[in-house]
């Protein structure tokens, strides 16, 4: 049996949503409907949805700031951006802020029917994982919880983001431009401590009263989490 796409539409222009509800339901996708940027936060992060098409300018909260608290939250479904600011700026800046792919308005609806079938297909990778694990350290996506030895770790937003990218690349070291960019969204070095501070915070709330260690600093390079039980020299 094949599944059908499920999309959220963001749009607070109501016969523009209409419109393109009716497109996609003629091209055998389903889609739900959000007019303001808080619904749509609240039902992107509430419900499964293989492609979110959300509109730049919305009351309530601006699309921008609903990609970025997704990603915040540890949600990363699809984000295809609809904008009538269509300049380089424009789209640069919606990229950075989460964003999948940019299209400006107006567009043809069967180009944005092709860009929302290609991120479509991006679900199922590696990166869609909901459980991540190190050894008896597990963190769940979808619940937004860590566990070891069965035991719940409280974490800050930006504690459980930093934990989530070092476990999704286990056994690698991931480099302070790595964080930089994935974990607070900078693409320039604030030359700060900021990474350390929180990578101290985590160890200590991943590795006290826990055996073995799993969160080490490789001298010149990064950070890496793996599970060695092999002492090292």
């Amino acid at each position: 049996m094949v599944t059908r796409m499920k999309i959220l539409i963001v749009e607070d222009d109501l016969e523009a949503a209409a419109y393109l509800a009716k497109a996609f339901r003629e091209a055998g996708i389903v889609s739900d409907h959000a007019s303001d940027g808080e619904s749509g936060l609240f039902m992107a992060s509430e419900n499964a949805y293989d492609v979110l098409v959300v509109d730049r300018m919305l009351p309530r909260r601006d699309g921008l700031s609903l990609i970025t608290e997704l990603r915040r939250r540890g949600i990363h479904t699809p984000v295809l951006i609809l904008s009538a600011l269509g300049q380089v700026d424009d789209r640069v800046t919606g990229l950075r802020a989460g964003g999948d792919d940019y299209l400006p308005k107006p567009y043809a609806f069967s180009e944005l029917l092709a860009r929302v079938e290609v991120l479509g297909r991006r679900k199922g990778t590696p990166d869609q994982d909901m459980v991540y694990r190190v050894g008896d350290l597990e963190l769940d996506r979808l619940s937004h919880s860590v566990r070891r030895q069965g035991k719940e770790i409280p974490l800050q937003p930006r504690e459980f983001r930093l934990l989530e990218y070092l476990m999704k690349n286990a056994g690698q070291v991931v480099t302070r431009t790595m964080l930089l960019e994935n974990v607070w969204d900078y693409h320039f070095d604030p030359q700060t401590n900021v990474i350390d501070v929180h990578v101290s915070r985590l160890r200590s709330k991943i590795e006290k009263d826990f055996e073995p260690p799993l969160l080490r600093t490789v001298r010149g390079a990064g950070y890496m989490i793996k599970d060695d039980r092999i002492a090292e020299a």
